[in-house]
């Protein structure tokens, strides 16, 4: 009786582990099904080291890649596949962030119940194409990222990075190619990168919250001054300054001394709120995390990282982010990169659904911070073809121990018909302003209609 017993024992202990491992590969298989049947080494999906199934469109319908003749076609514009191609992604799967390998899955038209059928599905992006193209060829061949999205529903109208390379005529890439130096990154994306005087923004929002009479107090600037041991200096003397004009004259010396009478804490806490040093998500794929370190001991330190330099990292997309809040009262959309999915008989299996980035500041503090950028504009920069569209701006012109600064630009446009907020970054590009400023302004004309 007691054998009977232990056997009908095991019995129900291997019935029960069965069971549970039929229910995770259940669980797994729904969940993870398109990630297994994507592998490279399925030859269905795959020939002549690339996928062979699925189209991928802009957001006005154009084909941005898809299979004919047996090989994978790429838009007929060079501009166009040189602008979307770290978007969309190559055909080898070396640019890890384009749709092409993060969802191949979704391409092949995977589902769990009949697993994959017909030609696959489409899958249509928020991007515009010649968008695209007019911020790449703005680039001018210079390492860099161009980014503009819509800070009230989160479509990426604008995704580009530079150095890219052609899809349709891949060339051979040598590591040591110092034209495709981080080719395959896709710099909005995955770059943290010193950010120089945009991140005065920042510094700003926080210092709105921190110092009850910022807007009352006169500050002074001779040029430098020290501070923990650090000579934190500007290009030249300004004189007395309001807080507005500090922010116009992009003075370090009045924000290097903001940063440490903020304090470390206030300030890691602010970064952490605006996120600027987690990842954000653009449909499962992952924005690399910017950087900051603030430390009461060292007030030298904190002062330059309340410029934007000493060891400041930022991500361009999280900025770009910061920006869209700024300009929406403090609360922007969440990036997305995927408009909608379809099967060949046009059968909709994805829709779009706007999604919340999260409140990053309070309305009035995003209020006065979007006031500030449009003041600079004015005062400083200039709009050109953009009048009308009240373009709010912050340039950077970031140090960073490896040749020419970095050229920053960065902001909106406080505008119903046109709600966009933008990022541009040239490596080793100078001036912020003359710079970067030059190719946001084409971009932004560009996506105006201008």
């Amino acid at each position: 009786m007691k054998k009977i017993e232990k056997r009908a024992f095991f019995c129900l202990l291997l019935a029960g582990l069965l069971a549970l491992g039929l229910g995770v590969f259940s669980f797994r298989l729904f969940t993870r099904g398109s990630q297994w049947v994507s592998f490279p080494a399925n030859r269905h999906l795959y020939a002549d080291g690339g996928l062979n199934r699925g189209r991928v469109l802009d957001r006005n319908g154009q084909i941005l890649a898809q299979t004919a003749e047996e090989a994978r076609r790429y838009h007929d514009s060079r501009a166009v596949r040189l602008g979307t191609m770290h978007a969309v992604g190559d055909s080898q799967g070396r640019v890890g962030s384009g749709v092409q390998t993060r969802f191949a899955g979704k391409l092949a038209g995977y589902n769990p119940i009949s697993g994959v059928n017909g030609g696959g599905q489409d899958l249509t992006l928020t991007l515009d194409a010649q968008l695209c193209a007019a911020a790449y060829n703005a680039l001018d061949g210079r390492r860099g990222t161009v980014g503009v999205y819509n800070y009230k529903t989160g479509e990426i109208l604008c995704m580009v990075s530079s150095p890219s390379f052609d899809p349709q005529n891949p060339p051979e890439i040598r590591d040591d190619d110092p034209a495709y130096e981080g080719v395959y990154v896709n710099r909005l994306l995955g770059a943290a990168v010193v950010p120089g005087s945009i991140f005065k923004a920042v510094t700003t929002a926080a210092a709105i919250d921190a110092v009850p009479d910022l807007f009352q107090r006169s500050f002074r600037c001779d040029g430098q001054i020290e501070i923990g041991g650090a000579q934190i200096s500007c290009v030249q003397p300004h004189g007395d300054l309001t807080i507005g004009q500090a922010f116009t004259q992009s003075c370090n010396c009045v924000y290097g001394q903001l940063a440490v009478e903020i304090g470390a804490k206030e300030m890691e806490k602010r970064c952490k709120e605006l996120g600027l040093t987690e990842s954000l998500s653009l449909n499962g794929i992952e924005t690399a995390k910017g950087s900051f370190v603030f430390d009461d001991q060292d007030p030298g330190a904190l002062a330059w990282s309340g410029v934007g330099q000493g060891q400041d990292l930022v991500n361009p997309c999280s900025m770009m982010v910061f920006m869209g809040a700024a300009a929406n009262g403090g609360q922007a959309a969440q990036p997305q990169l995927l408009l909608s999915a379809a099967t060949e008989s046009g059968w909709k299996t994805r829709w779009y659904r706007t999604k919340s980035a999260g409140r990053m500041m309070s309305r009035e503090t995003a209020d006065q911070l979007a006031q500030m950028m449009r003041d600079n504009v004015v005062n400083n920069y200039g709009e050109g073809a953009l009048a009308g569209l009240e373009l709010c701006a912050k340039s950077g012109t970031a140090e960073n121990g490896s040749g020419a600064p970095h050229a920053w630009f960065a902001g909106f446009l406080r505008n119903e018909e046109y709600p966009l907020a933008f990022i541009v970054l040239v490596e080793n590009g100078g001036s912020g302003s003359k710079t970067a400023g030059a190719v946001a302004k084409k971009v932004l004309a560009a996506a105006a209609g201008r």
